[in-house]
């Protein structure tokens, strides 16, 4: 699993609800073939568990909508998004991708099913093609895992993840340390070296390159909104009042140690704020946890010295190798394991980016993620009304906040310490299994029942 498996560029405001099922929809109506598609009447989408609880929230049947019609999140303008849905729902048609153009009426044909559950996956949908005379053509269950990876079931994984046979093979933080001291490298050179396995050197750099160039402009976009937000809540974008004052007020904190963490927190809150409105976002690992390690990532380009882009390039790269283990070894899906498996993730992946890029040791940097994560366990999924939003937007500035001050404990010890990341992501599991479904994603529990939505 590489540095493009966990930082995908998609559309917000979901990975798992938004992404992940418009991926699964466009794989499914192509992989009909022109033969079966000639046949096709009519299309149903069915979605269960979190995505049926929280799916209207989270845009999912646009989502749905728009991969039934051949559209996936990485190539689609947000704007473009939009525009496409309120055709196909105005027309109510919708052409599929070989061309063939059939009746879709969205509100018949989304159905969400709050009742049945999978045991592979919270994130289940199936899709039915019937004919004229309703026999069934083809059908399909499809699992949205978290950060847009995606699983068929009974088939082939459609993670877009390909392992390559390489001698850096890792599963866990223990076997990756093992390894930088077998070969005296660093947790980067391992992890840059699995990517030139897969792309070579210089096509891997360039995509670093559009990864980090997506992150910064989706923060100065966010900076520059204003109004309010869809969806209902009425919640107002902050992202770009709170900039403004720190920018008219240079000094205000002189003699403080805040401000960094001031700009940390409205570069984070700029970045879900875009992913709450349905912008150009990366998931890092998900689009619900999408500020931090973008915030992260831009602290330290702006206000530490020495950056460079070859350091912004390690960051990257280290937070890509953490963030595979925790997928490996748990789950980044709240849906499955509550927030903690989001923002927990993010800020252990975004706390050993920067540590890497201060030039902390591996010891340095496995600490950095686990202090990160470990201080996220047990991290409720409850976004009230569905909607990414509350408590979403500010979790992701304290997410932010708290891989900042991990990265910086870990670099003022020696790399020795007590509890190892093994453990705390394995704790973080068995956290997640433990944890009523109502506290995952399904608005069913926590502040999303004790705030009232208007």
């Amino acid at each position: 699993m590489g540095v493009l498996d966990l930082f995908k560029i998609g559309i917000g405001p979901s990975s798992s609800h938004t992404v992940g099922p418009m991926k699964a929809a466009a794989t499914f109506v192509r992989g009909l073939g022109k033969e079966r598609e000639e046949r096709v009447a009519r299309i149903q989408a069915t979605i269960f568990g979190s995505l049926a609880w929280t799916g209207k929230g989270h845009a999912t049947d646009k989502a749905l909508v728009l991969g039934l019609s051949g559209k996936t999140p990485d190539c689609i303008d947000p704007d473009e998004a939009s525009h496409a849905f309120e055709q196909i729902s105005n027309l109510r048609q919708i052409e599929l991708p070989g061309g063939r153009r059939i009746i879709f009426e969205p509100e018949k044909d989304i159905v969400f099913d709050t009742k049945r559950q999978f045991d592979r996956h919270p994130n289940a949908m199936e899709f039915k093609v019937l004919d004229a005379d309703s026999n069934e053509i083809a059908s399909d269950v499809w699992f949205s895992i978290g950060g847009g990876f995606i699983e068929r079931f009974g088939g082939e994984n459609q993670n877009d993840e390909i392992e390559y046979s390489c001698g850096f093979e890792f599963r866990s933080s223990r076997e990756l340390l093992e390894l930088c001291r077998l070969h005296s490298c660093t947790i980067a050179d391992i992890a840059m070296a699995n990517e030139i396995a897969r792309r070579g050197e210089e096509k891997t750099n360039e995509e670093l390159d559009r990864i980090i160039d997506v992150m910064m402009r989706c923060i100065d976009r966010g900076l520059a909104q204003g109004g309010e937000l869809p969806g209902g809540l009425k919640v107002r974008r902050r992202a770009s009042a709170l900039f403004e004052r720190l920018q008219q007020n240079p000094l205000s904190n002189s003699g403080h140690t805040s401000k960094p963490f001031d700009y940390i927190s409205v570069f984070a809150i700029a970045v879900n704020e875009e992913n709450a409105a349905g912008g150009r976002v990366v998931t890092a690992p998900t689009n619900g946890a999408a500020g931090v390690v973008p915030a992260v990532l831009r602290y330290y380009r702006d206000l530490c010295e020495a950056a460079n882009d070859e350091k912004l390039r390690t960051f990257l790269l280290v937070a890509s190798a953490i963030g595979s283990i925790i997928k490996r070894n748990a789950s980044i899906s709240g849906a499955e394991v509550g927030c903690q498996g989001e923002v927990g993730s993010a800020a252990a992946m975004a706390s050993a980016g920067l540590t890497a890029a201060l030039g902390g040791t591996n010891e340095q940097i496995e600490n950095a993620a686990e202090i990160a994560i470990e201080h996220h366990l047990g991290m409720t999924c409850d976004p009230v009304g569905g909607l990414v939003q509350i408590p979403c937007i500010e979790r992701n500035a304290f997410g932010a906040v708290k891989a900042v001050n991990a990265a910086y404990l870990a670099l003022a010890g020696d790399g020795k310490h007590r509890v190892t990341l093994d453990q705390v992501i394995e704790t973080m599991r068995q956290t997640g299994a433990d944890m009523h479904d109502k506290y995952r994603e399904t608005s069913r529990g926590g502040l999303a029942v004790n705030v009232p939505e208007c």
